[in-house]
């Protein structure tokens, strides 16, 4: 790192190294003081300035014994990374994309809750594809089991009104929103401080509207801000989506029919149908991936014709 930051090249690495014209990324290894070191710092800095991608090391036990922050970054990071440095599309460059994923869970009392089947696979995918794109991407998730893509800042939340909050706090300042979340509509009126213990009777649960984010994002929208929400139906499947789309003033809605094989809950494909205004986009059933990237193409010129 010293080396290459410096233009040193005495060696067959430092000479490639200085020599190649691709992208290049550095993935530090070493003991925290030598990685927290100002003089490697600055180093690593430099190395930024010159358009080199640092991936940074995670924290754990170090081959020295040691503990902390240099241990090289897992090997799905390092994938991931030279995964996007070798992707060419980046349509999305220099915008700011907030994707919201999974689903949210609404406590009845300390150890149950309601929820919805969604794994928040869809939005991660978009949130990682986005990210290839070159977005900069902030992603809001519900409780879920999956790996946070590389590069994307990561906002856990709970409930649809933490939801609400960690969105509200940044919405103004992004360009683009994907809504992929399955928000609860509802949640429990009271929650019980200690477990409800089961009786001999029937139980009523007496439910009360969660905020509408998406509405109120869609209300207070900017200008060139391009909005999208996710709609899952099982019947009148576009007419029902077009609705929503007017409803709570989106640019455009992302559809799928529930009933559709391989369209459903925590699979890893999707068949979808894309909604604007004036025109509608049938895709295949294919990859959730494959479906990002397709998105993420249609919300680039969508931001591009709301820029010129």
């Amino acid at each position: 790192i010293a080396k290459v930051a410096n233009g040193i090249a005495d060696d067959m690495l430092t000479t490639t190294f200085l020599a190649a014209k691709c992208k290049k990324l550095i993935a530090p290894a070493m003991n925290t003081a030598m990685y927290e070191n100002p003089v490697t710092q600055e180093n690593l800095e430099k190395c930024r300035r010159f358009g080199m991608e640092i991936i940074e090391p995670e924290s754990g036990r170090l081959a020295c014994g040691d503990t902390g922050k240099g241990k090289l970054a897992s090997v799905e990071d390092l994938f991931d990374a030279v995964e996007r440095a070798c992707f060419t599309d980046d349509c999305l460059k220099g915008y700011h994309v907030l994707v919201t994923a999974g689903p949210t869970i609404e406590a009845m009392d300390p150890v149950r809750f309601l929820s919805n089947h969604s794994s928040g696979k869809m939005g991660f995918a978009i949130a990682k594809m986005a990210q290839r794109c070159g977005a900069d991407v902030t992603l809001v998730a519900g409780p879920n089991h999956l790996k946070v893509p590389y590069g994307v800042t990561y906002v856990p939340v709970t409930s649809a009104r933490s939801m609400m909050d960690a969105i509200c706090a940044v919405s103004e300042t992004q360009d683009i929103i994907i809504k992929a979340a399955a928000v609860a509509d509802y949640r429990p009126k009271t929650v019980a401080k200690e477990k409800m213990k089961k009786g001999d009777g029937e139980l009523v649960l007496e439910l009360e509207r969660n905020p509408d984010i998406l509405a109120h994002l869609g209300a207070h929208k900017p200008a060139k801000q391009v909005l999208c929400g996710f709609a899952m139906e099982t019947e009148n499947v576009l007419f029902n989506a077009r609705k929503k789309l007017n409803k709570k003033n989106l640019d455009m809605i992302v559809v799928n029919d529930l009933r559709e094989e391989g369209a459903g809950f925590a699979v890893d494909s999707n068949r979808v149908t894309i909604i604007e205004q004036d025109k509608e986009t049938a895709l295949p059933l294919m990859s959730k991936e494959d479906v990002a990237y397709e998105l993420c193409k249609i919300v680039a010129e969508k931001r591009k014709e709301k820029d010129a």
